[in-house]
């Protein structure tokens, strides 16, 4: 990066909070995508932390005068490459931006600076009695900013929707400079084009968020968790489907190979305890009394019995509950070194059943692997392609093509939460036309017209 450029990031934000020195960028180059398949990085690019919008305005403005790229780095949990500076760019890091700045519980709204993280939210929700923020990507690391740019799923989404169904409004600094607040503390607001909406999942591509405003609910105060072991996949997806139709709505459904569980839990040291069966399923109950959680249970119970679960374990205190949750979140640990390339796709939830034993059925035939995770209820499909001797194998884009062109099959998207980013680029032309791609692309242009924010991520422009 040019002396004048670090000089004048320097003036702006102070010394103490500019990053120059490679191995103190390293941690801000990568979200968490595999290894094998992250891109390449400028390292020439520099590191710098902000402490307020005014100060991110300033800093877009002058890399808008002198076309430099800017990506915003938030909690580096994404996994699609999107955070990744591929040209020489400004790195903006979200860290300092960090305030809780108000619970109003009046309206039960939140809002917060987008550098606050999961975990830091839910530690300040624990201080007001009987509230809660329900989505959960499964890494409390994550920044609220990224959970909207991204627009954050994970297993709560079958009670709870995705991140846009909560955010009801937010600051953003555009590629000029402006600064813009979209939304607020309304329920209902039906004034002209829905810019908020356009840019949550934008990936930061259209504009930089720099404050959120959210709903928060009331907390339910029963809860459970239970494992249970099926012959197959097709029984545990079948059972998944029956069990929604009774009307029960778990807080997550969560499939998982039995494999990744056994070894998950080893890591952990702790002990998965179904040894029947092939097929895993952790339900997690969440209700507002007791007799509504015992009676969740009950038609769990009889739905599972009739698709032949084998086993079954209740968990009912927190420690055990937990345990399971842990147990199910640490499986990408056990197999990310040897991922070739990693899905994310998603059809509807009925079609589960045929989708995944199709999908078995197609990795049968090039005699390899691929370990699934699953969002059984919500139709979210996470598996992948394995390397072979730490190599990629030489099937690799074939195979891929086929598992997207039967995603697409059964009505489905490339990918249900994790996003385009980096590493699916080109694979979005496999499901979007060309009128759809270059309506995007024109949206792009009338954002930033001079492309500086976080190119390379989701078209290629």
């Amino acid at each position: 990066m040019e002396q004048g450029t670090i000089d004048y990031l320097i003036n702006t934000v102070g010394s103490d909070f500019v990053i120059t020195n490679p191995e103190q960028k390293l941690s801000y180059m990568y979200d968490e995508i595999e290894h094998n398949v992250r891109p390449k990085v400028n390292m020439d690019s520099i590191v710098v932390k902000p402490l307020n919008s005014k100060e991110i305005s300033e800093i877009v403005k002058y890399a808008g005068e002198n076309k430099i790229p800017i990506v915003v780095h938030g909690g580096g949990t994404g996994l699609c490459g999107g955070a990744s500076p591929i040209k020489e760019s400004i790195v903006i890091s979200m860290e300092r931006m960090n305030k809780i700045v108000e619970i109003d519980e009046k309206n039960m709204m939140a809002v917060v600076e987008a550098g606050v993280t999961l975990a830091q939210l839910i530690e300040e929700l624990e201080k007001h009695s009987g509230i809660c923020f329900p989505v959960h990507p499964g890494d409390e690391g994550a920044q609220m900013g990224g959970m909207v740019a991204t627009n954050a799923g994970g297993a709560r989404a079958v009670k709870h929707g995705i991140m846009r169904n909560h955010i009801k409004g937010i600051e953003v600094v555009l590629p000029n400079g402006e600064i813009l607040n979209l939304g607020g503390k309304l329920l209902k607001d039906n004034t002209g084009y829905n810019l908020l909406q356009l840019i949550m999942g934008s990936e930061g591509t259209l504009a930089i968020i720099t404050k959120i405003t959210f709903r928060l609910y009331p907390e339910d105060k029963f809860t459970a968790s239970i494992v249970l072991a099926f012959e197959n996949i097709s029984d545990a997806s079948n059972a998944v489907l029956e069990i929604m139709k009774n009307g029960v709505a778990p807080l997550a459904v969560e499939y998982q190979d039995r494999y990744l569980n056994v070894k998950s839990a080893e890591i952990l040291g702790l002990h998965w305890p179904l040894d029947k069966g092939m097929a895993d399923l952790l339900i997690i109950l969440s209700e507002k009394s007791e007799e509504a959680l015992y009676a969740s249970c009950q038609i769990i119970n009889n739905v599972c019995k009739k698709y032949n679960a084998s086993k079954a374990v209740f968990a009912g205190t927190k420690k055990e509950q937990a345990e399971m949750l842990a147990i199910r979140s640490g499986s990408y640990e056990v197999i990310k070194e040897n991922i070739a390339y990693s899905f994310d796709m998603a059809v509807p939830a009925g079609y589960m059943p045929d989708f995944l034993n199709d999908l078995w059925k197609l990795v049968d035939s090039y005699g390899t692997k691929s370990y699934i995770t699953a969002h059984l209820a919500d139709g979210n499909v996470h598996n992948d392609i394995y390397m072979v001797d730490g190599k990629n194998p030489e099937y690799l884009e074939e195979l891929k093509m086929k598992m997207y062109k039967l995603c697409f099959k059964y009505g489905g998207t490339l990918t249900g939460e994790h996003g385009i980013g980096k590493l699916r680029i080109r694979d979005l032309t496999f499901q979007k036309s060309k009128a759809e791609i270059e309506l995007m692309k024109s949206i792009k242009r009338v954002f930033d017209p001079n492309n500086i924010l976080n190119p390379g991520t989701v078209l290629e422009m």
